[in-house]
């Protein structure tokens, strides 16, 4: 597998000989990523190969990232953040521009998942995982069809409805559902949205992060916001629940990703390389994805996953769908207007 670069093998072939990954001096990448969002063998497996040595951190969402690569003394060699916050690093000169001839894996990624408008070229940023948000329901508990943003304001669903504890997100499904950009930066559309969650809040049973999954599992809650990953773990056969299921409505939905990017900061940008060209090896890409869950843009590693994945809706959608979807874009110093509104929603009381 063409896992390392031929500079990076040569420097690190003594090092690897005398037995490096036990080392005092031994390379280390500090790498920032979301909870459970890596098969952490993978770690080790890297370890072995190059001698270079992985300190693996984990954050709750992009802001916090943010904040963290913004620091002076930011120590970070590797992040994962999502499109958006990828077009503000860039904005701010954060990034590092990757060397793509230390990534010859790239070759497997599919070409719908590059050049991608946070990130021409793909200069600072190589495609990591990737998904739609949707509504996750349950089966017995909910008899109409879930085609409609508008079900999660039916009243017949009050007290088992789940949002997402997160601005762009719920925000996001108001406009949605009113039919309007989820990157608007007219203020009217951002009141209409306030003013329908607003409205929706007494129906709502809690607005919750990663935890939504476990109430969805366990059967307390009809329906819930939800990315496409999450779906799939919710559903799985062994570990989830069979009387879930997932749905894009008909109108679209936020079509998000997560990629790589190497910190301006780091000084070890050739390592740094070496994990992500790694990553992009399609054995190494389709282990990482079916531990996941989430959608790999790995043309290869998705061949080798099979029928199960290709032909599973919530994991490969169609194009068709896709096509109306939206990508989240920095919106600057607008997102203000965001967060006022989310305050005063998270804030009402009856």
């Amino acid at each position: 597998m063409k896992k390392i670069a031929i500079v990076l093998v040569l420097s690190m072939l003594i090092c690897c000989f005398a037995g490096c990954g036990a080392s005092s001096d031994a390379v280390t990448l500090n790498v920032l990523n979301w909870g459970d969002y890596i098969d952490e063998e993978l770690l080790s497996q890297f370890t072995e190969e190059t001698g270079i040595r992985i300190n693996y951190t984990t954050l709750a969402n992009n802001e916090e990232m943010l904040v963290k690569l913004q620091q002076e003394d930011c120590i970070y060699d590797l992040c994962f953040p999502s499109d958006y916050i990828i077009e503000r690093l860039i904005s701010m000169d954060l990034l590092y521009e990757i060397n793509k001839d230390n990534i010859p894996n790239l070759q497997y990624i599919d070409d719908r998942f590059l050049d991608l408008s946070f990130d021409p070229g793909n200069k600072y940023s190589i495609p990591y995982m990737w998904g739609t948000v949707g509504i996750l329901y349950n089966t017995t508990m909910v008899d109409d069809p879930v085609d409609s943003w508008d079900i999660l304001w039916n009243e017949k669903y009050a007290g088992q409805i789940l949002m997402y504890n997160s601005i762009r997100d719920s925000m996001g499904v108001a406009l949605m559902k009113l039919g309007h950009s989820l990157n608007t930066r007219d203020e009217a559309h951002i009141l209409a949205a306030e003013e329908a969650l607003i409205a929706q809040k007494p129906i709502v049973q809690a607005y919750l992060g990663d935890d939504i999954k476990d109430r969805m599992i366990g059967g307390g809650g009809a329906l819930a916001i939800v990315y496409s990953g999450d779906a799939m773990w919710c559903m799985d056969e062994i570990e989830g629940n069979p009387d879930l299921a997932y749905a894009v409505p008909e109108s679209g939905s936020n079509l998000w990703f997560d990629n790589i990017i190497i910190p301006k900061s780091s000084t070890k940008t050739a390592e740094a390389e070496a994990f992500i060209n790694f990553l992009c090896d399609p054995e190494v890409a389709a282990q990482n994805a079916e531990y996941i869950g989430y959608s790999t843009p790995n043309a290869a590693a998705l061949e080798m996953m099979g029928a199960d994945y290709i032909e599973n809706e919530t994991y490969n959608p169609p194009q068709e769908l896709l096509d109306k979807c939206e990508i989240f874009h920095d919106l600057g110093d607008f997102i203000n207007v965001y967060n006022d509104s989310w305050m005063r929603v998270i804030s009402y009381a009856e």
